[in-house]
């Protein structure tokens, strides 16, 4: 396949670019600074775009088969609200304008409900600092809920999974759709690695089209 990896470089980003090369797709790596990109290989483009110019993504992204949406401004970024939810819905405009019907967008686990009518963000425990960034892709799952002309998928990584649960690669896990997926001492969690897995199977043999799902070991 063709995929477009928006957010290349980052920590989702790049374990997805490894798991997606590995499998033989060709992809165009799409970030800001091209030279943070260090891997080379014969089915990989870079290209240079801003996620927030929606005309910049449809330009780049056009003739794939599939974009997969792992932009991230930055945790420490103070904008970080604001600048995610306009880059996550310029790319949703560049995907629609460059004919592109497939969007995997990679969120996060805070919109995840952990009882009736409780998101896991508004717990009183969750984290400070990852409330911001939280809080704008659970927004942003309610706006791409409304979307009918693209043929998008959602995923809501296990609730830990940028705590120190990178470097395993176990080939497994577990998937649900609205709640967290938690193992057998309570804990729902996922290496990237594994997280980069799942996705490349949803993109290889969609089964959550106009769906939000979660894994977790």
């Amino acid at each position: 396949m063709k995929i477009s990896l928006i957010g290349a470089s980052g920590f989702v980003g790049s374990a997805i670019l490894k798991e997606a090369l590995n499998r033989g797709h060709q992809v165009t790596a799409i970030v800001r600074n091209p030279q943070n990109i260090t891997v080379e290989h014969e089915n990989l483009t870079k290209q240079k775009a801003n996620a927030l110019q929606a005309d910049e993504v449809a330009g780049v992204v056009k003739g794939h088969d599939v974009v997969i949406n792992a932009f991230n401004p930055g945790w420490t970024n103070p904008a970080i609200y604001n600048e995610s939810l306009q880059g996550a819905q310029a790319i949703q405009e560049g995907v629609k304008r460059a004919g592109v019907k497939r969007l995997f967008v990679i969120g996060g686990a805070g919109s995840l409900y952990i009882a009736p009518g409780q998101q896991l963000v508004d717990s009183p425990d969750f984290p400070q600092d990852w409330k911001a960034g939280a809080l704008a892709a659970r927004d942003y799952l309610e706006i791409l809920r409304k979307e009918a002309e693209l043929d998008w998928t959602f995923l809501s990584p296990a609730i830990e999974m940028h705590q120190g649960t990178s470097g395993e690669r176990k080939g497994t896990y577990r998937s649900g759709l609205e709640n967290p997926v938690f193992d057998s001492n309570g804990r729902s969690l996922i290496s990237v690695e594994d997280m980069a897995i799942a996705i490349l199977d949803e993109i290889e043999n969609p089964r959550h089209i106009r769906q939000r799902f979660t894994v977790a070991y």
